[in-house]
């Protein structure tokens, strides 16, 4: 029997896949699509950063190898920015500089795990981060959330084996939207500890964190360096996608093991990118916070226009950075439901199912709209087209059974202890 490459352990893209949804669909111009399926910033740098790029490229050293955790100057800067933030004192050593923050996670994935080591991951997921997982032979155990899509430590306990490595979070939540209170990372930080493990903290979307200051203070803890892990991303905050650029904020002591994966994989991040993130962190605070305040205000928007759907049976489950994840009301699958939108409603989005094991039935009752790419009045016309839907709802109480596929994804979730 031939085995399964690493690749075929699992799923494919889904934001790919969703983007096939799109062939052969035209839309009118009065119509247009409304594509909400990808975080992703479209619009490009402001054009001071882009000016600064132009600059760096007539340096020949941008176009050479560089080290290969990073720039000196954008790692110190990195951690001169990460002490004001946070209050602690974290210095250059703690800091690797990568290509793009997927990278970062798969970096400390590789460095901490072997095959068949298990990490607990909360569910709904970043489906990236299952992918990886799933291609280094390394076992993701769901962690399901509570009715807030908050994960519970009490239940993260009972999931920890002799194999566990490591605890993933990601605050904001990607695809939830949910900020994790101080508290809940703090109760998880201590469970880390206890345990030998380590607390993986994915910040791609500080910069767009509603609550003021630093959301945490786990870098102060004694013991903090050794326990804990922080991901960023300079994408989202200086639109710097195309450019991969990602960094880890980390114990000196993992970064020996960080830079052999880089090594042979990357060598190192781009040298433009990484310049383009060190001008940005010099010069565009300012324009970071006007960011983060029409972030705030489409946040607002999502909000203010909530009851148009909750009137038809929708729920908002989590919102916050660039998500809304809401629940429908309707009896298809999200799974179904999403190719059906693009067709009918001109709304291209992510089905629920993309972000939960297939055993787990509330993937199908639920979608994350990422709303980074749509103003005030494209979020009034989306969910205008959400609140003119007329498919048919799923059954309540004791009106009829479920779908066939949720009650035996129940039973399935049941049997594995997962179930809430």
């Amino acid at each position: 029997m031939t085995s399964k490459s690493r690749t075929q352990t699992t799923f494919a893209p889904p934001v790919m896949e969703a983007r096939r949804w799109l062939d052969g669909v035209e839309f009118p111009a009065d119509r247009p699509l409304i594509n909400v399926s990808q975080a992703a910033p479209i619009d490009p740098p402001p054009a001071p950063l882009i000016a600064a790029m132009g600059e760096a490229l007539a340096d020949p050293a941008t176009h050479l190898y560089g080290p290969v955790l990073g720039m000196p100057e954008l790692r110190e800067e990195l951690a001169r920015h990460w002490s004001a933030h946070y209050g602690a004192n974290v210095t250059a050593k703690n800091v690797a500089i990568t290509s793009g923050c997927n990278q970062a996670f798969a970096a400390c994935i590789s460095a901490l795990c072997g095959e068949g080591d298990e990490v607990l991951l909360p569910t709904p997921w970043y489906f990236n981060h299952k992918m990886w997982l799933d291609m280094s032979g390394v076992t993701t155990v769901p962690l399901p959330t509570d009715a807030e899509l908050l994960p519970q430590v009490a239940t993260a306990a009972s999931f920890i084996t002799s194999r566990t490595r490591a605890i993933v979070l990601v605050s904001p939540n990607n695809p939830g939207g949910k900020e994790y209170p101080a508290e809940t990372l703090k109760a998880f930080f201590d469970l880390a500890r206890e345990h030998g493990i380590k607390l993986i903290v994915d910040e791609t979307y500080k910069d767009f964190d509603s609550r003021s200051g630093a959301p945490h203070d786990l870098l102060n803890a004694p013991e903090g360096r050794d326990t804990l892990i922080q991901l960023y991303s300079f994408s989202k905050a200086y639109r710097l996608t195309g450019h991969r650029v990602g960094a880890i904020i980390a114990d000196e002591a993992l970064l020996p093991e960080v830079e052999k994966f880089l090594d042979t994989v990357t060598i190192c991040a781009t040298q433009l990118g990484q310049r383009a993130a060190l001008w940005g962190l010099q010069n565009l605070g300012q324009w970071v916070a006007g960011e983060r305040d029409e972030i705030l205000d489409r946040r607002a928007a999502i909000a203010d226009n909530m009851p148009r759907l909750e009137a038809k049976g929708w729920k908002l489950l989590g919102l916050g950075a660039y998500f809304a994840y809401l629940e429908h009301p309707f009896a298809e699958s999200s799974a179904q439901l999403a190719p059906k939108l693009v067709k009918e409603a001109g709304v291209l989005t992510l089905p629920g199912t993309m972000f939960m094991p297939e055993t787990d039935p509330r993937g199908a009752r639920q979608f994350r709209f990422a709303f980074a790419n749509v103003n005030r009045a494209e979020i009034g016309d989306l969910f205008g087209r959400l609140e003119a839907l007329d498919w048919p709802v799923a059954c309540t109480g004791d009106c009829a059974e479920e779908p066939a596929a949720q009650s035996e994804g129940a039973t399935a979730l049941a049997s594995k202890g997962l179930a809430q």
